[in-house]
């Protein structure tokens, strides 16, 4: 049901010219040399730990493997078209995103393994502006991005969303936001890696669908609302850590 909500919802909107921030070009799906050799070491691990996860859910067949190969390497090819050239020593700033893909996992697996629905979805979701936060690969090294920005090697969730909900948690928890002032480390740092990991190995599986369905529904903003109420859960957990 959620996949077919999804589905509609940002099909309808990708056909609305104000609706799409990002144009979307032509691309046709590659399917030729769609093979797990041709992906990195650190890819090969994500799909595996993807399947892994999408058969112990019951969501995912047996060539489920072959098919997200499929579509990581489409997905790779079709982002590309939107990329300039940056030259630099930053590890994040050559031609593959340095991460895996957790969004395009996750999307994959709210689709139950089917690739083409999965790739068409991706491709029309590319046009939304909330692709560029929950999406993370989506505006590595985009021609959407200043020249100044891409150099700094700082992907948009972490000077937008991280930023505000640090602004956010001063207001809301101070006592939380002192905790991690005296512990060192940053809201954002934290905030970043649950973004990124589409919240994998956090959150259940049924809350990772509904933080992916509430930030496609109701706006980019959500997602700092949700960090901002993950902190709050934890507020008792974090000061009690804290004091020990």
């Amino acid at each position: 049901v959620l996949a077919e909500l999804i589905e509609k919802f940002v099909s309808h909107l990708s056909e609305s010219r104000m609706d799409c921030y990002f144009s979307m070009g032509s691309y046709k799906a590659m399917d030729a040399d769609a093979k797990k050799e041709n992906l990195s070491s650190l890819q090969k691990l994500g799909v595996e730990m993807t399947v892994r996860y999408g058969k112990y859910l019951n969501l995912l067949k047996e060539d489920a493997e072959n098919a997200l190969c499929f579509v990581l390497m489409n997905c790779d090819e079709f982002l590309k078209q939107q990329q300039r050239t940056v030259v630099s020593s930053l590890c994040c700033l050559q031609e593959h995103y340095a991460g895996y893909d957790w969004f395009a996992s996750s999307i994959f697996l709210i689709m139950s393994g089917d690739r083409e629905k999965t790739l068409t979805f991706l491709q029309q979701f590319s046009r939304l502006l909330v692709s560029a936060f929950l999406w993370l690969p989506r505006l590595h090294l985009s021609m959407h991005l200043p020249v100044t920005t891409l150099e700094y090697g700082i992907h948009p969730v972490y000077f937008c969303s991280a930023h505000h909900v640090e602004m956010l948690l001063k207001a809301e928890l101070p006592l939380v936001c002192s905790a991690f002032h005296m512990s060192g480390f940053t809201p954002s740092q934290i905030c970043l890696q649950w973004i990124t990991q589409c919240f994998w190995n956090y959150m259940d599986w049924s809350e990772i669908c509904h933080y992916i369905a509430i930030c496609i529904f109701l706006g980019p903003d959500y997602q700092i609302y949700l960090c901002i109420s993950v902190f709050r859960h934890l507020q008792q957990d974090i000061l009690k850590h804290t004091e020990a």
